[in-house]
């Protein structure tokens, strides 16, 4: 069985963030496991710019953001096996994978980040009536298709759902020549970021359709239409509103969800509200030596958010790895609680110790809907401690906040901690 000190799952932005920070801490014995055949992950179909503006204070594509990354593991000689399906992790931190070089094989490690990503919600979780006709697609797919392939999904256009990818694809679709027709959304409010909304929708006059859904798919061999439906306050369609738009293509942006199979494997506890591992404020799990970061532990709007928390677990996971860190088990943690107006508050433990010794921790989370000219209050044991001004809250923008000891003043937090919203 072979070893390493720490075990890399997943080759995109987070574990080449989280390897290269590992070998900073001093860690040698490093291993970076990535399905696919190249590094770089999603990044690589991304092709449009907006990355990199805080990490490396320019406006870079998702191939040259990741690229950047690769280029620093290969001169830092970190091991990488790609082509490499990791299929079982136990609490124990023995790692099964399978591959053509390989075969099947064990990788015994001391410490192990799970940085495997996230997938696209599927149109067999949204029960749409209809056939199961050719022309319906994630957003990623069709992402996929368009910048990797160079295929054209379809000419006529609509798209199910207001996430980053399926705003960013009807702009990308444009370019390429076909006529995106409508974007529509469940909600009355975008689930992605403004910029998006604004620079891929109402730069080409898409029309962004908020409070509808799709409710039929007409089509037997291709897809041919498409009915669109308002809904009222509860979600539910309203009789009389059908909207028949013919199209050829209907590309999904529903939701992404955190890949955690194999955390499940490992008995590390899932949060019901990210889908990803509840995490303390290093980013470690509930099972020793087990650690989460990017979109595997929650949906991010930025990588450069992703790479920045993916520094913190390679860090923490090389410190546990070579014993220079004491056991979280050993730690008085404070648990970190939603409250009104907030959902998927991350880290979901934080621990007192970090406080005491002045160290700071950044809690991420959504709101629960859109508040204009609100407060953000921070409450310990229950008692408001300090209000933040937020002009616009909306729950396709991840808002932060960071504490440290003298957030608290005279008295540190001893058992709670949570965020809610205030008009």
């Amino acid at each position: 069985m072979n070893e390493v000190d720490v075990l890399i799952i997943g080759g995109g932005p987070a574990g080449l963030a989280a390897a290269l920070s590992a070998r900073e801490a001093g860690c040698s014995n490093i291993l970076i496991l990535e399905r696919e055949q190249e590094l770089g992950g999603i990044l690589r179909q991304c092709i449009h710019p907006g990355f990199g503006l805080h990490i490396f204070k320019e406006e870079l594509t998702g191939p040259e953001y990741a690229a950047r990354y690769v280029k620093r593991v290969l001169e830092s000689g970190i091991p990488y096996e790609t082509d490499t399906m990791v299929i079982d992790i136990t609490p124990d931190r023995v790692v099964t994978t399978v591959s053509r070089k390989e075969g099947l094989r064990q990788i015994r490690a001391k410490s192990i980040v799970l940085a495997m990503g996230c997938r696209e919600r599927p149109r067999g979780a949204l029960g749409i009536p209809g056939s199961r006709c050719a022309g319906i697609f994630s957003a990623g797919t069709a992402q996929r298709f368009v910048n990797l392939e160079g295929e054209l999904p379809g000419k006529r256009i609509v798209i199910l759902g207001s996430g980053d990818i399926g705003l960013i694809m009807a702009r990308r679709l444009t370019f390429a020549g076909a006529k995106v027709l409508a974007a529509v959304e469940l909600m009355p409010y975008s689930s992605g970021l403004t910029r998006n909304v604004v620079q891929c929708l109402n730069d080409y006059d898409i029309p962004l359709m908020l409070s509808h859904t799709v409710t039929e798919i007409r089509g037997k061999d291709r897809l041919e239409a498409v009915v669109i439906s308002k809904v009222d306050g509860r979600l539910k369609p309203i009789p009389g509103t059908e909207r028949v738009i013919e199209c050829d293509t209907l590309l999904l942006s529903v939701g992404l969800i955190p890949e955690n199979e194999l955390s499940k494997a490992a008995g590390v506890e899932l949060d019901g509200v990210t889908g990803g591992p509840v995490v303390n404020d290093r980013l470690g799990t509930n099972v020793a030596g087990i650690f989460a970061c990017g979109n595997v532990l929650h949906v991010h709007d930025l990588v450069d958010n992703v790479s920045e928390e993916s520094e913190r677990a390679g860090r923490y996971a090389a410190e546990f790895a070579l014993g220079h860190r004491d056991s979280d088990a050993e730690r008085i943690m404070i648990a970190v609680r939603d409250g009104a107006g907030v959902r998927g508050l991350v880290p979901q433990l934080v621990s007192l110790e970090s406080l005491r010794n002045g160290e700071s921790v950044k809690l991420m989370f959504r709101p629960a809907n859109v508040y204009q000219n609100a407060f953000l209050v921070l409450e310990s044991d229950g008692q408001p401690v300090k209000r933040f001004r937020r002009l616009i809250l909306t729950p396709g923008e991840m808002q932060t906040i960071t504490l440290d000891a003298s957030t608290f003043g005279d008295q540190l937090p001893q058992k709670t901690i949570s965020v809610s919203v205030e008009m």
